[in-house]
């Protein structure tokens, strides 16, 4: 495919995202918010599918970002209007709980994350929200937590105008934004994808110890080395409260419980084989037997690109990112066709390394390419998916950039 054909999502300015927001407030409800706030969606580097299980996961947040335009509703009331949505998304506040049918759609995400906020007891008013994003919807690029950080932002700093500001305070909206999407959302999510939009540090990769809680940021120069991140928005349908996603998540619970660890981080590489031994007798063995030996191996994976990171010998990290997708693929069974494709064409390409991205099941996936190399690599992704019949792919350069914050 020709350059010029080519699909690059280019990140809004923090200007052009308030006034955006500002606008469409004004024509769906009136009048000027009390500000406007922004969080980023993420891309994981490395560690997939390991929050969940007590490992390490490795993201950055993207300078592409979820812009809301936010005001107290008076009321117990939170109404909403999205750019991507057509209508007006309302529910009482009262209405809201775990299972409550009142509560469905992608402003579950914002409803839970008031609820939260509440449960911690936290002033959190109900809102009126207006909101625009340039992180793609369903591109595994976590633009579902972008939108609950945001609103968490916006809300704590309503309450409690400053509190946002501080480490521990962030911390504390990452706990409820991961239980407004597991409770209220239906996402059985780990906290991965919050913990990058609140606590991200620009120009950093967060190392995420997600047994402890820690959040180590890690400088991430890849253009020092002569190198970018590339992003493959497949375009392949992304979901994440199908039931696939949950049932892999039961299945290493299960394997730790039948194991006697608390996590499967428990389980160091070393003793691995006496592991996959122990429970390849089990009723669901073969299953498990996957799932785990690509939940440890990644864990170990992640930890040896950091360590590669900071030995200033990042080009040679592409090895652990192919491996990366090949445990996904063929232990984690959560690839879809246009994101091997994706993966086989950039490495074609001059890509170093590359891998799916996200939770899988359609999303995107990253290439580690040579610095000025984006389009060269994106048109041979492109002509790969087009010579398979998919859908065009888009693409976006991946810079870390900093957290959820105001902006007007």
């Amino acid at each position: 495919m020709a350059a010029d054909q080519l699909e690059f999502i280019e990140a809004w300015t923090p200007e052009t995202g308030a006034a955006r927001v500002l606008a469409g407030y004004a024509d769906r409800f009136g009048g000027r918010p009390a500000g406007v706030w922004a969080a980023p969606g993420r891309v994981n580097i490395i560690g997939e599918h390991t929050d969940y299980n007590g490992g390490l996961a490795f993201p950055i947040a993207l300078p592409h970002c979820t812009y809301v335009a936010v005001a107290p509703s008076g009321n117990e009331v939170i109404r909403l209007a999205s750019a991507q949505a057509d209508g007006l998304w309302q529910v009482a506040m009262p209405d809201v709980a775990p299972g409550a049918a009142a509560v469905a759609g992608w402003g579950s995400y914002v409803a839970g994350t008031v609820w939260a906020l509440r449960r911690r007891g936290l002033a959190a008013p109900a809102v009126v929200g207006y909101v625009d994003s340039c992180v793609p919807f369903g591109a595994g690029l976590s633009s579902s937590a972008a939108l609950e950080c945001a609103f968490a932002a916006a809300c704590r700093d309503l309450g409690e105008p400053g509190w946002a500001d501080t480490l521990p305070a962030r911390r504390v909206m990452v706990e409820a934004c991961i239980e407004a999407e597991n409770q209220i959302a239906g996402a059985n999510t780990g906290g991965m994808d919050q913990s990058a939009s609140l606590l991200a540090v620009a120009a950093h990769a967060l190392l995420l110890d997600c047994r402890s809680g820690e959040a180590r940021p890690v400088p991430f120069d890849l253009a020092a080395a002569g190198l970018e991140l590339l992003v493959i928005d497949t375009r392949a349908p992304h979901q994440l409260n199908d039931g696939q996603y949950a049932a892999r998540r039961a299945t290493c619970e299960a394997a730790a419980q039948a194991l006697g660890v608390a996590t499967l981080r428990e389980v160091p590489l070393s003793g691995l084989s006496a592991a996959l031994d122990a429970l390849a007798g089990l009723p669901d063995g073969p299953v498990a037997v996957k799932r785990v030996r690509h939940v440890v191996t990644e864990i170990d994976r992640t930890a040896r690109f950091v360590d590669l990171l900071e030995a200033g010998r990042v080009l040679e990290v592409g090895p652990l990112l192919d491996a990366s997708h090949e445990s996904l693929r063929v232990d984690y069974e959560v690839t879809v066709p246009q994101l091997d494709v994706a993966v086989a064409a950039a490495r074609e390409a001059g890509a170093l390394g590359a891998r799916m991205t996200g939770g899988g099941f359609g999303g995107s996936a990253i290439a580690l390419i040579p610095a000025g190399a984006g389009r060269q690599v994106a048109s041979a992704v492109a002509g790969a998916f087009a010579a398979e019949g998919f859908g065009a792919p888009a693409f976006l350069g991946a810079v870390p950039a900093g957290p959820a914050r105001r902006v007007a």
